[in-house]
């Protein structure tokens, strides 16, 4: 897999920063205060209870949703980046994001390469080979011909992914990716995941499935609108906060290598106490 790296002079810098007083959606305030600074080349994972406002702060950082404060993207205001430029170093797949229903799989993911494209010109060759390896990464290539609207919704979800990899941007933002994948397709996307990290990528992923989130470098912890805890995701403390933030109805164990975290029963829940 080859991938956009973050620009030289910038790397140095956190990819994003967050400073805001306020988000409101109408006249709700969704979240509160919020000082947040996202290293470049690492994978964090936002997680919280239904309604923390998890994807609202995503939305947030990619510039999706108006904020009480600013955004930056390399140390440089969200704001001030070009529209296509911006979109060469940020990419984005929202939770239920709609796709062109009517496009073949394989011109939906070639949607992703419009902003390294002029207005009007044909996909180049390495247009058509980003769009490839996109596909290959997600083990949807044997779908290319075939319509959006006629995938499962597993299939769907793996075509809109490989369109948002096929930018090759070195910041991805992704809102509850896993939707509709069986594991081992969960499985193929922590793979890519891990491959974009590798070659200097930064990913931030809002995520239901706290074990998978427990396999990122760092995780974001979000309740009631503000952030309770932002660190490694192999720290103890990290470890303590995710119970916390779940009401101690979660509990984090290691399996072999890996962190995994399982519900907790009434009567477990009073023994941890």
């Amino acid at each position: 897999m080859t991938h956009a790296r973050t620009p030289a002079h910038a790397a140095h810098l956190a990819a994003l920063g967050l400073q805001s007083t306020a988000t409101r959606i109408g006249k709700a305030r969704i979240l509160g205060d919020i000082d947040l600074r996202l290293p470049a080349g690492r994978w964090t994972a936002i997680v919280g209870p239904n309604g923390a406002g998890k994807s609202t702060l995503l939305r947030v950082m990619a510039g999706l949703l108006p904020t009480d404060g600013a955004v930056q993207l390399h140390g440089r205001p969200l704001a001030d980046w070009p529209p296509r430029e911006r979109a060469r170093q940020l990419a984005w797949l929202g939770q239920g994001e709609a796709g062109a229903e009517d496009l073949i799989a394989y011109d939906v993911v070639l949607l992703g390469r419009l902003p390294h494209r002029a207005w009007l010109a044909p996909p180049s060759a390495a247009d058509h080979a980003a769009v490839q390896r996109a596909l290959a990464d997600m083990q949807v290539a044997h779908l290319q011909a075939r319509r959006l609207s006629d995938l499962s919704g597993g299939e769907r979800q793996r075509v809109l992914l490989a369109r948002a990899l096929a930018v090759e941007a070195p910041v991805l933002l992704m809102d509850e990716p896993l939707a509709h994948l069986d594991p081992p397709h969960q499985a193929d996307w922590l793979g890519s995941v891990r491959a974009l990290v590798a070659a200097g990528g930064t990913v931030v992923s809002v995520l239901h499935e706290l074990g998978m989130a427990l396999q990122a470098d760092d995780l974001l912890i979000v309740r009631a609108g503000r952030i309770a805890h932002h660190g490694p995701c192999g720290s103890a403390a990290t470890h303590v906060a995710l119970q916390a933030a779940f009401d101690g109805r979660i509990g984090v164990h290691q399996v072999h290598d890996h962190w995994v975290a399982l519900p907790r029963t009434p009567e477990e829940r009073i023994h941890a106490d």
